[in-house]
């Protein structure tokens, strides 16, 4: 495989990794060669870019050799074979290291101006430079990552040798390469343009994709205006978004130990406003509630809150006569399945990604909305839970398997696969509400 520049290495690296749309997603470009392919994965991924800036440790005869690499955060990482094969000492490497350590400060600078690190804390962080060699780069900057607490680490290139999962030690949890040839002596040989990238061009990137980011955010804002919910005695932060003309609106119920930024709902939500639906996501326990593990398995609670959003949109005159839809996921399923059985609720469909239908299990036979389960082929005990609660509901209803998906539908494709089964059940069976 080759590639024309690292700028189509990069669009090519961003379709693989499309898997990861709609995860909280960081973008980490190692300057400088690697920053041009991360600005294309952050812009396929629609998320934030940042550099993180690692210095190879060169043999002091043979600069280009790596004897080892270190990274920001004082990480370091060694190569034992080339420091026995090479005969390097331990004052050689400590000058070494003093010097590449003094450029390094300076580079992050540089690179970041007064713009402060993206936070990595319990988030994903893909790491991303334009090929790997010995390994030694790549495996700082994921102990880096990892110490500024990112909670899964994907390390994605576009060419590497074949052993390189053996190279990286399991500093990655997982890895991605669109080419691991047999013939690998050096990562430029697969690139027809493979200039040296300048400072000039890291930082225009990280400028450039800031404001691309920047304005799809205010566009997004505009749009995805923030409402406020009331149920009883409480206000539940929301969002709600409505195309013109909608079709009718899709309530989200997120799952436990969720909230209304989802960022798997948020993708499913946006593929159902491209179908012409509107969409509210909004929180069903307020903060000081959710910390409470009680209430967020609590579903006659969950529910109820769904039904007092079901009659605020009923209420609200941009919403008037749009028939309304129920996507739950995990134990928000249950909740919208409570909820649906009551008849206040009316809904016209509902949908349950990866739901726990069970916990709904006395209100089933009462649902009449037509009803689909999305269940993930690799997640046997939901699967079961779902095929037993389908015998129980008396409605029209579906069970559709997603090959390969776990739980949270992280697999390449399977996300995809939930919003357009999602988005079909809903276009088909919405209609304008009767109030």
């Amino acid at each position: 495989m080759r590639f024309t520049d690292r700028v189509e290495a990069g669009e090519r690296l961003g379709a693989r990794l499309g898997f990861l749309r709609g995860e909280d997603v960081v973008v980490l470009g190692l300057p400088r060669g690697g920053v041009p392919v991360a600005a294309q994965v952050a812009e396929a991924l629609d998320a934030p870019l940042d550099v993180l800036v690692v210095r190879k440790l060169g043999v002091p005869y043979q600069p280009e050799l790596a004897m080892g690499a270190i990274g920001e955060d004082g990480v370091r990482v060694l190569n034992a074979d080339v420091l026995r094969a090479t005969g390097v000492r331990d004052d050689e490497l400590a000058r070494v290291e003093e010097r590449e350590r003094r450029v390094l400060a300076e580079r992050a600078e540089r690179y970041r101006g007064e713009c402060p690190s993206v936070p990595l804390a319990g988030r994903t962080a893909v790491i991303v430079d334009d090929g790997v060699a010995t390994g030694s780069t790549a495996r700082v900057a994921c102990r880096v990552a990892r110490a500024r607490g990112a909670a899964r680490i994907v390390l994605a290139v576009p060419v590497a040798p074949r052993d390189f999962a053996r190279r990286l030690g399991g500093d990655a949890d997982d890895l991605v390469c669109l080419d691991t040839p047999w013939d690998f002596a050096a990562v430029g040989q697969f690139y027809d343009d493979f200039a040296q990238t300048e400072d000039a061009e890291v930082t225009a990137c990280l400028r450039q994709t800031r404001r691309t980011r920047a304005g799809r955010e205010k566009r997004r804002t505009s749009a995805d205006p923030e409402v406020t919910v009331p149920a009883g005695a409480v206000r539940l932060g929301g969002n709600l978004t409505l195309p013109e003309d909608a079709l009718g609106i899709v309530v989200f119920a997120h799952g436990s130990g969720s909230s209304r930024h989802s960022p798997r709902n948020r993708y499913v939500a946006e593929g159902l406003h491209r179908a012409g639906l509107g969409t509210l996501l909004f929180d069903l326990l307020t903060d000081a509630e959710a910390s409470d593990r009680d209430n967020v398995f609590d579903i006659p609670l969950l529910a109820g809150r769904l039904l007092a959003a079901t009659h605020w949109l009923r209420e609200e005159p941009a919403a008037a006569g749009l028939a309304l839809g129920y996507f739950g996921a995990s134990t928000g399923a249950a909740a919208a399945l409570w909820a649906a059985a009551d008849p206040a609720a009316r809904p016209a469909a509902v949908v349950s990604r990866g739901g726990r239908p069970d916990l709904a299990g006395p209100r089933l036979p009462e649902v009449t909305a037509p009803t689909l389960l999305i269940v993930g082929g690799a997640d046997p005990l939901v699967l079961d839970l779902n095929r037993d609660a389908q015998r129980r509901l008396r409605c029209e209803n579906r069970l559709e398997t997603v090959p390969g998906a776990t739980h949270l539908f992280e697999e390449p494709g399977t996300l995809e696969r939930v919003t357009e089964l999602a988005r079909d059940w809903f276009t088909d069976h919405m209609a304008p509400a009767h109030v």
